[in-house]
């Protein structure tokens, strides 16, 4: 059977989610816990990926297994064995063919900075310490919603046959002492939300012309965007699904 797991993390430890040949990742962390319980090798396919230190308060993943029975149970089980900077919410069944990363229909990122200096905030949030024009952040964040080629936000040497991604909403948010900037796509070039963010600050601190981003856009050219800002201020906070593939 497949089943589909809910889970979230703290990326700092993490070379992202995906496996590498010398780095901890979270996807091989998941993989020995589940190994743990089931004591056979079960393979987990993720949503996609996230790069080194960025966080996820909503991830999920695929993986086939026979039937495991109470799955509450399991999920009990799995955050026994897990770290404390990965834990489990959900885990349930959805048909033989779905798939963690394909079938997902939209993904939504969030990217925290602290406008004051904050120790309790210094490796969660990006500390800008100069002022920001955010209405300026604003209006240039809601002309990116008008293109769908992103090459110029894409990390460079990356194996995508398209460059093309379909942006629903962009905007920056004052919550509480932090400026948040909420992004929802159908899909995201790797290193995407953290070029557009350095852009974005780039705006805002008047470094580039508000009027630039069309013409840096229409360029797909990654050099003529800003500087990806720090992973340890990027969560993917959701992915969403069909309800055909579950099972009930």
């Amino acid at each position: 059977m497949r089943y589909f797991v809910e889970l979230a993390y703290n990326g700092k430890a993490y070379h992202g989610w995906q496996n590498q040949p010398d780095a901890i990742s979270v996807q091989e962390t998941l993989e020995k816990a589940l190994f743990t319980i089931l004591q056979v090798e079960t393979p987990v396919v993720g949503a996609g990926r996230t790069d080194a230190g960025v966080h996820a308060t909503q991830y999920f993943a695929h993986f086939d297994a026979d039937s495991l029975g109470d799955l509450q149970d399991w999920v009990y089980k799995l955050n026994s064995v897990l770290p404390p900077d990965i834990a489990v919410y959900d885990l349930f069944k959805v048909t033989d063919q779905a798939h963690a990363r394909f079938n997902a229909v939209s993904r939504s990122y969030q990217y925290h900075i602290v406008l004051r200096k904050d120790p309790f905030n210094f490796d969660a949030a990006h500390y800008v310490k100069n002022p920001l024009d955010v209405q300026k952040m604003n209006r240039a964040a809601s002309t990116l919603i008008n293109y769908v080629d992103f090459k110029c936000f894409s990390k460079s040497k990356t194996d995508v046959n398209t460059y093309n991604c379909t942006i629903t909403h962009a905007a920056w948010r004052k919550e509480g002492d932090k400026l948040v900037f909420h992004i929802t796509a159908n899909r995201f070039l790797r290193n995407m939300v953290r070029a557009i963010v350095g852009t974005l600050l780039d705006i805002g601190l008047g470094k580039t012309a508000e009027h630039r981003l069309d013409e840096i856009i229409e360029s797909r050219d990654r050099q003529n965007a800003g500087t990806s800002v720090p992973a340890k201020g990027l969560y993917l906070t959701e992915i969403e699904y069909p309800t055909s593939i579950l099972i009930k």
